[in-house]
């Protein structure tokens, strides 16, 4: 099964109800059912809000999640999920999962804050979680921070906002992607169709 982390940052059904479109077994997790962790075949961690609200939630599953990781599960992190993969950000204080070398920074302030609609991305490298996607498909984004990786080589792909900000990151079986694939229609339920694949192999 894929378990989705349930940590109280919003937006949970959306990806619940998207990966259900493209696979049977989603499962919710929760801090009481967290043992749930040690069956899955991938996590997702998805997200809306802030970035010290994100890590202070996810703690209770920090070992568990830090686990999975270690044991090559695959995961997935959307927007705030992503961002927390980093090591730190400068929405707050806390320090983030450090799984992804790199910081989160606020948006330049030449463009407008957030950063809300629908754009093309400008693909990389190739990933198979891109797999049946290209440049000329759109994804939808709402963020007003975005991740800079130490190591540009996990960038996939990135999207242009004033700058080239990293959109796809992939280090090992680490994923992240800043837009909501859940809300970016056909090409979104591609992309996790995708992740699909890459957890059941």
């Amino acid at each position: 099964m894929i378990a989705i982390i349930d940590y109280g940052m919003g937006n949970l059904f959306s990806i619940y109800n998207g990966l259900k479109r493209v696979y049977d077994e989603p499962r919710l997790v929760t801090a009481e059912n967290i043992a749930r962790l040690k069956e899955a075949e991938g996590v997702i961690v998805p997200g809306v809000g802030a970035f010290d609200d994100g890590i202070r939630n996810l703690k209770p599953f920090s070992e568990a999640l830090l686990d999975c990781v270690g044991s090559g599960v695959p995961v997935l992190g959307i927007c705030i999920g992503m961002q927390v993969l980093f090591e730190a950000s400068e929405e707050g204080n806390e320090k983030g999962l450090g799984l992804i070398p790199g910081t989160v920074v606020r948006l330049p302030r030449t463009v407008r804050v957030p950063h809300m609609g629908w754009n093309n991305l400008h693909l990389r490298k190739d990933s198979a979680l891109l797999d049946g996607i290209t440049g000329e498909d759109y994804f939808y984004f709402v963020h007003s921070y975005h991740c800079v990786p130490r190591d540009k080589e996990c960038i996939i792909a990135s999207v242009e906002y004033g700058v080239q900000i990293t959109a796809v990151v992939n280090k090992m079986n680490l994923y992240g992607v800043q837009f909501h694939p859940e809300k970016s229609s056909k090409r979104g339920l591609q992309l996790l169709k995708n992740f699909v694949r890459i957890c059941t192999g």
